[in-house]
């Protein structure tokens, strides 16, 4: 019974778009920690090792692939446009490529252009579902 309650919760958040509402947070927090970081690692350069750990950087996109994955497929599968999902692909790929360079400013700069990119997919995901 608890199974289905969820299964039923769950779906209710899918079709109101609540999934994007909450990736779009999602990247929004992902931006304001790259900027953070570079901030601190600028100003406080001891403290700024914690906050570029690759830990976050992995987590927080494996999150927003999962985020993804779950939105845009079904936004894709229940409004029938695949642009949002390809956008969304595109902004996870590059978020993906970031991380493979140094850490640093050009690591930062290629997270926060996919982010945006992401956010977007998830915008208009969003608006074609309704």
């Amino acid at each position: 019974m608890c199974v289905s309650r969820t299964v039923l919760m769950f779906q209710n958040a899918l079709s109101r778009g609540s999934l994007d509402r909450l990736a779009v947070a999602l990247s929004g927090l992902c931006a304001a920690h790259c900027l953070t970081t570079a901030i601190l690692l600028g100003a406080l350069s001891s403290a700024g090792g914690f906050f570029a750990n690759p830990i976050f950087h992995e987590t927080g996109l494996f999150l927003a692939i999962v985020l993804g994955a779950v939105a845009l497929g079904n936004g894709a599968i229940a409004h029938g446009f695949m642009m949002p999902a390809a956008i969304g692909a595109l902004g996870l790929g590059i978020m993906a490529g970031a991380l493979n360079l140094p850490h640093g400013s050009e690591e930062g700069v290629y997270t926060v252009i996919g982010v945006m990119i992401l956010a977007l997919g998830h915008d208009l995901n969003r608006r074609a579902g309704h």
